[in-house]
């Protein structure tokens, strides 16, 4: 991989900044990301010259802006997919009254750009632009199922796959056959296999030219979400996952 070492280490400035609301000194986050004070200091300069870290006057310390969160924004505004699955995500949270997530596939993950919260009393941890693995997750794995096979292979063969609970299943030949299973039944199913607690249900969206676009997920406790509840839920999935895809000109 040919990087470009000051863009990298720019970077890595500002994730580690990410995780401290009150800003770092230059002696901390050189500490941090194993840079030599002045060196960051340089980087900071471009980097609060092109608004992307503030210095506060008062303490001295480093702070991230919302310009990388503007930036973001703008790429999801401009999604057909995110405004045309508003009303379907939900009719669909108030169908089931469980969470409903809206994915897209960024590289080899998956990434939240929306969420519905049920009306009750147990909340997922999930965020909007939270990233996940595609081989443990509902969403990802639809996403995977519907793909041609070289890009599938591809996408997993470059994953790190881990065991994210005794559930997971990491061995490729299986996921190859669960892969299968789930293009021909139309969703698929992340039963506690990347958070133990939480099952989902998973369902894909297609564009106007019959390509995977994305999928929803509908999650939940898995007392809630039992078993013998998945079939009747994928259902309800599939249903509004259908609806989306009609909406941004997909025709079967």
């Amino acid at each position: 991989m040919d990087l470009v070492q000051s863009i990298d280490r720019a970077l890595t400035i500002l994730e580690v900044l990410s995780n401290y609301n009150e800003g770092l000194g230059v002696t901390e986050i050189s500490q941090e990301v194993g840079l030599h004070k002045s060196t960051v200091y340089r980087l900071l300069s471009t980097l609060i010259y092109k608004g992307y870290v503030i210095q506060d006057m008062d303490t001295n310390k480093y702070k991230i802006t919302l310009k990388l969160f503007e930036l973001g924004s703008k790429k999801v505004e401009n999604m057909d997919l995110l405004s045309a699955s508003k009303t379907f995500t939900r009719k669909l949270m108030e169908t089931v009254n469980e969470v409903v997530h809206l994915v897209v596939r960024d590289g080899n993950e998956i990434v939240y750009i929306d969420k519905v919260e049920a009306n009750n009393t147990i909340r997922m941890a999930s965020t909007i632009g939270k990233r996940g693995p595609m081989y443990s997750t509902a969403t990802g794995k639809v996403i995977l199922a519907f793909m041609s096979e070289n890009q599938c292979m591809n996408i997993l063969n470059n994953s790190k796959l881990e065991m994210r609970t005794d559930k997971t299943i990491v061995d490729i030949e299986i996921l190859k056959k669960q892969l299968k299973e789930i293009k021909s039944r139309g969703y698929a199913v992340d039963d506690e296999e990347n958070e133990i607690g939480v099952r989902c249900v998973g369902a894909p969206i297609f564009n106007r030219h019959g390509e995977i676009e994305g999928a929803i997920s509908l999650s939940g406790p898995s007392n809630r979400v039992t078993e013998e509840k998945v079939e009747t839920i994928a259902i309800e999935v599939m249903k509004y996952a259908h609806l989306i895809s009609e909406e941004i000109g997909y025709r079967k």
